[in-house]
């Protein structure tokens, strides 16, 4: 699926000269490299401030707590997505409320969101699954008609834009309130570690994020706020700094393989491939088919397995009928598209080194089951 220490090895004398600069300085916690790569990736994603943190789920959770929203408060989410993006919500003490995806691009559908809207709705979080945006058109615009928060989980989606009715363009996880990100080693820009960050374009919600990172300090041992202890190691922003320059290129790359795959696969019947949102580019975190037939996904990754390729299930059982979140009240089939998302996407190895000869194998053995 990914093939990372070979991407590490290309960079291997930038990452060493980054590890050796860091062990030099002792300077472990928020040494100055972390504010660097910050400033460096805010310039890459067009002007953001970013806030560095421990990792994406953190992030979610500052998102959130920075709303300062009250206990009870309903979030709205997609019923297609990692857990993070619920867990979060239920620490704070507020209620995740479900609702399904387009059935094309698997991000959350503008429609269900509005209709799940109520006076205790506190805000609305948009994941850009799989490396393309949400509909951020329609959900910029209820946020604003409503009065409702924006947050954008852009995890899987870092670089990717979308272009506004108006002609303007801007990145994911900049158009909301507060966009997050996380860079998890699979991540399109991952760290050796865990890391996130959060992402605003707002000079004050900033402010207030960086507090709230570092255990709602003002100054040091002057708390104004609750906060978490949340940082990225200075190690982990200092090896993300060479990583970024590489990310345009492995942007491109990803979307070369994407291309192929689709050229490959585009006549086997049976299958789906990704849909595209022409208003938003897509990083391509993962190239996830359809298998029309539920029943025929399973079989088709165990003969890929047994051809020696690799897959990955995301996500194998939809949020609401996981034990811990029983006590939201869903049932099966209130959201079907989640719910058949779980059972016939099937995601392939999409990775910058994954060579024509390597995608054409995997479309020869999928054209032969």
């Amino acid at each position: 699926m990914l093939n990372l220490a070979a991407e590490h090895a290309a960079l291997q004398p930038a990452l060493d000269e980054a590890l050796r600069e860091v062990m030099a300085s002792a300077a472990f916690i928020q040494g100055p490299a972390v504010a660097t790569f910050a400033a460096e990736l805010g310039e890459y994603l067009g002007g953001a401030h970013v806030v560095p943190c421990a990792n994406g789920t953190d992030a979610l959770t500052l998102a959130l707590l920075s709303l300062e929203l009250p206990a009870g408060a309903e979030v709205i989410v997609p019923a297609f997505t990692y857990v993070a993006t619920l867990e979060a919500a239920a620490l704070l003490g507020l209620k995740p409320v479900l609702v399904d995806v387009r059935p094309d691009t698997f991000n959350i559908d503008p429609a269900a969101v509005e209709a799940a809207l109520t006076p205790r709705t506190g805000a609305i979080v948009a994941v850009h699954l799989f490396g393309q945006c949400a509909d951020l058109e329609a959900l910029k615009a209820i946020s604003t008609r409503h009065g409702v928060a924006l947050i954008e989980d852009n995890a899987q989606a870092i670089g990717a834009t979308f272009r506004f009715a108006s002609g303007e363009t801007a990145f994911a996880g900049a158009v909301g309130e507060v966009g997050t990100t996380s860079f998890f080693p699979s991540k399109n820009l991952g760290c050796l570690g865990d890391g996130g960050a959060l992402l605003t374009r707002d000079t004050a919600r900033a402010a207030l994020l960086r507090q709230l990172a570092n255990h709602g300090q003002s100054r040091k041992y002057h708390h104004q706020r609750i906060g978490l202890n949340s940082r990225l190691d200075t190690l982990q922003a200092a090896l993300l700094r060479v990583k970024l320059r590489q990310l345009p290129a492995n942007t491109a790359a990803r979307q070369a393989v994407a291309a192929r795959y689709d050229a490959a696969l585009a006549g086997v019947p049976g299958l789906t491939i990704p849909a595209r949102d022409p208003r938003s580019t897509h990083v391509f975190h993962q190239y996830t088919i359809q298998v029309n037939e539920p029943e025929r996904r399973d079989e088709l990754q165990h003969f890929l397995s047994g051809c020696g390729v690799p897959t990955m299930i995301y996500y194998p059982l939809p949020v609401h009928a996981q034990p811990a979140y029983a006590y939201l009240g869903y049932r099966a089939g209130q959201f079907p598209v989640a719910e058949n998302l779980c059972g016939t996407v099937l995601s392939l190895p999409i990775h910058p080194l994954l060579t024509e000869e390597q995608v054409t194998y995997v479309a020869e053995v999928i054209g032969g089951f």
